[in-house]
């Protein structure tokens, strides 16, 4: 049996010191995570005024909200009194090996981050990125999902993407079709002229301001070339481009122009028997 002085002195030395050490470790926890939770709504807020990407809103909460937990459990179990200065240590090593081993992916990381805070693209945009023309179906921190116009499914790494030229075909209102159509040398050049920019005036998703051109852009070995140009909302462009070529082609027609096409002469000769 303990004596009742030793038992005071147990008390006062190990469970009430521990005790409080416990109550105030846990305190600490609990009401940092408030606190945590607190901020993170604050900041989504904030961010969704500022018009941030959903997923970079995402990101920046997981990424904030593990830092400041991790702060709060160092600052807890340096309440319960353990050395925290070789945990800290630990964890920049680990980080810093994480960092050399995941170098690459690192990478694709930070310009997935750089993509969605200047959003040279988003999400139904025709775009030009890595080598690959499509639809951009996804934009992730690591990767971007393109499909292409036949329904293939590209995934590219972030990385190549920001580091690369980008095209956007979208992110303007209005695109202008360029068009080459040759005449033959024997065909009146105004007429031709005008009947491909009759043709063009028929179609109502042509605009008419930028007006659509026509011009005479090469005197090929075969055929006078011109230039046709019309002018249409981006999302439009294909249908135009498709519909304007054989509108042109069905119109020239229709007034006896010719659009010739590569011929060539070949001369047989007999040779007499001697």
């Amino acid at each position: 049996m303990f004596e009742p002085s030793k038992i005071e002195q147990y008390l006062d030395t190990y469970i009430v010191p521990w005790g409080l050490n416990i109550i105030f470790a846990l305190a600490i926890f609990i009401i940092g995570r408030i606190v945590i939770k607190a901020l993170m709504s604050l900041m989504c807020k904030i961010l969704e005024k500022s018009k941030f990407d959903d997923i970079l809103i995402k990101f920046i909460n997981s990424i904030a909200s593990a830092v400041l937990l991790l702060f709060v459990i160092v600052a807890a179990l340096n309440q319960l009194g353990v050395d925290t200065t070789s945990l800290v240590a630990l964890v920049g090593a680990a980080g810093l090996a994480v960092g050399f081993a995941l170098k690459d992916s690192l990478s694709n990381f930070a310009a997935g981050v750089m993509l969605l805070i200047f959003r040279p693209f988003t999400k139904g945009n025709y775009v030009e990125i890595a080598g690959c023309e499509g639809l951009v179906e996804n934009i992730s921190i690591l990767t971007t999902v393109v499909h292409t116009l036949d329904n293939k499914e590209v995934i590219l790494p972030n990385g190549a993407v920001f580091g690369g030229s980008i095209t956007n075909y979208s992110s303007l209102p209005s695109r202008r079709v360029d068009l080459v159509i040759g005449v033959s040398y024997d065909d009146d050049l105004k007429k031709a002229k005008q009947v491909m920019l009759d043709a063009m005036k028929n179609d109502p998703r042509i605009l008419s301001e930028p007006a659509p051109q026509v011009a005479v852009c090469e005197l090929n070995s075969s055929s006078v070339d011109f230039v046709v140009r019309p002018w249409c909302k981006s999302d439009d462009y294909w249908d135009v481009r498709f519909d304007t070529i054989e509108a042109v082609k069905i119109a020239l027609d229709e007034n006896n122009i010719t659009i010739p096409f590569p011929q060539r002469d070949v001369h047989m000769y007999q040779q007499s028997e001697n």
